[in-house]
C-alpha cells in the first residue's frame, strides 16, 4: 500500500495527470473537427506540459536548494529531464507555424515562473506573471486554451473558422471554471496580494461565478455550425459534473479532490467522445 501511495504522489506531483488532461482536451479538439489523431502534437503536448508544470513548480525550490534536495524532487528532476528530451523530438516533427505559435505560449510560461521587471510592477518578491494579483487563472486559462485549441488546428492547415473561435473561448471558460476549485482549496496558503477570485470575492460568490461561466459554456455549443447533437449531450453531461464539483469543493479539501479528480474531468470528456465515436 505505502509503494501505490507512493506511486500515486509521483504520478500527480510529476504533473503526469495535468499533462493527461492536456493531452484529452487537445484530443476532443481533433475528434471535434474530424481530424484524424495527430500523435506529433499531441505527444509534444504531453510532454511540454510536464516539463513547463514542473518548470513552473519547481524552478525555485531547485535553484535555491539544489545541493540538498528531497529524492524525490531529484527523481521528478530526471523524470522532467527526458520529457523535455522528448518535446524537443516531437517539436521538430511539427510545422513551422505551430513552433511560431508555440514560442508565443512558452514565451508566456517563463515570464510566468522567472523574475524579469523592476519590483514595482510586482505584488511580492517575486517580480514574475505569477506574482501579479488576479492573474494568474487568466493566464493559466490563455495558454490551456491555446495550446489545446488552436494548436491542434493550426498544425493540421485548418483555417480559423467562427467554430474554432467558439472552440477557443468554450475552451478558456472551461479551464477558468475547472480552477476554481484549485482556487478555493489554495486560499489558505495564498498570499493575499496575489488577489485570487476567492480572496476578492469569497468561496460562495466564487461558485456562483463559476455556475454563471458554466452557461455561455455549454450554450456556446449551440452557435456553431453543424451542431452534433450527441456531442452535445456529452458536453451537457460534463457542464453538469463540473458543476457538481464546483459546488462540492472547499477550502479544506482532500488532496485528490482538484489535484485528481477535477483534473480528471478532461478524461471523462475525451472517453465519453471516443466511446460515442467508436
Amino acid at each position: 500500500m505505502k509503494f501505490v501511495n507512493q506511486l500515486f504522489n509521483f504520478y500527480l506531483n510529476s504533473s503526469i495527470h495535468v499533462a493527461l488532461s492536456v493531452f484529452c482536451l487537445a484530443w476532443i479538439t481533433l475528434l471535434e473537427f474530424e481530424i484524424p489523431y495527430d500523435k506529433n502534437v499531441l505527444y509534444f503536448l504531453f510532454y511540454a506540459t510536464i516539463t513547463g508544470y514542473n518548470f513552473v513548480k519547481y524552478f525555485g525550490i531547485a535553484k535555491f536548494h539544489h545541493r540538498s534536495l528531497a529524492n524525490w524532487l531529484k527523481l521528478i528532476q530526471v523524470f522532467s529531464f527526458f520529457c523535455f528530451l522528448l518535446m524537443c523530438y516531437y517539436a521538430l516533427q511539427l510545422s513551422t507555424t505551430s513552433l511560431w505559435c508555440i514560442s508565443g505560449f512558452a514565451m508566456i510560461t517563463f515570464f510566468y515562473a522567472i523574475p524579469f521587471l523592476p519590483k514595482r510592477f510586482f505584488l511580492d518578491k517575486q517580480h514574475n506573471l505569477r506574482s501579479i494579483g488576479g492573474l494568474k487563472v487568466y493566464l493559466i486559462a490563455l495558454i490551456w486554451a491555446g495550446v489545446t485549441v488552436l494548436l491542434p488546428l493550426i498544425n493540421n492547415g485548418h483555417d480559423i473558422t467562427t467554430s474554432v473561435v467558439l472552440t477557443w473561448i468554450q475552451r478558456y471558460l472551461f479551464i477558468i471554471i475547472l480552477m476554481l476549485p484549485f482556487e478555493i482549496r489554495d486560499l489558505r496558503y495564498d498570499s493575499l496580494k496575489l488577489s485570487t477570485i476567492p480572496q476578492k470575492i469569497g468561496v460562495n460568490e466564487t461558485k456562483l461565478m463559476g455556475g454563471i461561466l458554466l452557461l455561455p459554456f455549454l450554450l456556446l455549443e449551440f452557435l456553431k455550425v453543424n451542431v452534433n447533437w450527441e456531442r452535445s449531450i456529452i458536453l451537457v453531461i460534463i457542464t453538469a459534473i463540473t458543476f457538481l464539483f464546483l459546488i462540492f469543493s472547499k477550502v479544506e479539501q482532500s488532496k485528490s479532490y482538484s489535484a485528481f479528480w477535477v483534473e480528471s474531468i478532461p478524461i471523462l470528456w475525451a472517453v465519453l467522445i471516443l466511446s460515442l465515436v467508436a
